[in-house]
């Protein structure tokens, strides 16, 4: 199906300029990503870069004009709704990408210093390379339509998914008596916002390999005859 609704959206010109700005939105959030866990995680002096703002408000504003565009096509009789409404869906989950990012910026302006997060540490760097990683990685897949690596990522959103409750769970707990209570804090939501937006990575992916009704949800896998 991905095949032929890529073919659909270069047709015609609206939904082709609103598919590139998909990806242009997805840029965009990677640099604000980036961004986020140099100021988080690198830096005691938080140095934000005042750009950060405008970037956020750029992505919001890109999802309101592929809707309209979207919207446009379709009100001029277009038949290709199922291409549209895919669209639709992707361009949602890449701007709650963006809020959560966004949430990342903000938290790294109420810690005053670099987060380090004790015996969660290791966790947690493998949580944000994987993080990190999936921006090439699910632009690779819906623009090449890259149905094995759409399945990879889906299958790597479980081990984050469970990394990321497991230590929450273990911080609510307190069991790491080194960690300052405000770290605690960060750290809990720090965890938080990576599995939500790994979440969001997985919905973006499962368009790929599902047809609409599925999107979001894992692979139905097929019944033996």
């Amino acid at each position: 199906m991905w095949h032929e609704l890529i073919k659909l959206w270069k047709a015609h010109n609206l939904l082709e300029e609103a598919w590139n700005q998909s990806f242009d939105m997805l840029s965009i959030c990677q640099e604000m990503f980036l961004h986020g866990v140099q100021v988080l995680r690198e830096e005691d002096g938080k140095s934000i870069s005042p750009d950060v703002r405008k970037k956020d408000k750029q992505v919001n504003k890109y999802e309101r004009e592929v809707r309209r565009k979207v919207l446009t096509h379709l009100a001029v009789g277009a038949a290709d709704v199922p291409a549209s409404l895919v669209l639709v869906t992707i361009i949602i989950d890449i701007e709650r990408i963006g809020d959560y990012i966004k949430n990342i910026i903000d938290l790294a302006t109420y810690h005053p210093k670099k987060l380090v997060a004790g015996k969660y540490e290791e966790e947690l760097r493998k949580v944000e390379e994987a993080t990190k990683a999936a921006f090439q990685r699910v632009n690779r897949c819906i623009q090449h339509s890259d149905s094995e690596t759409a399945l990879r990522l889906m299958n790597d959103h479980h081990w984050i998914n469970q990394l990321c409750d497991e230590s929450i769970h273990s911080l609510v707990l307190g069991e790491d008596p080194s960690l300052s209570n405000g770290t605690v804090a960060a750290v809990t939501l720090y965890f938080r916002y990576l599995k939500r937006i790994n979440s969001h990575f997985r919905n973006i992916t499962t368009s790929v390999v599902n047809p609409f009704d599925r999107i979001g949800y894992r692979v139905k896998e097929k019944k033996e005859k």
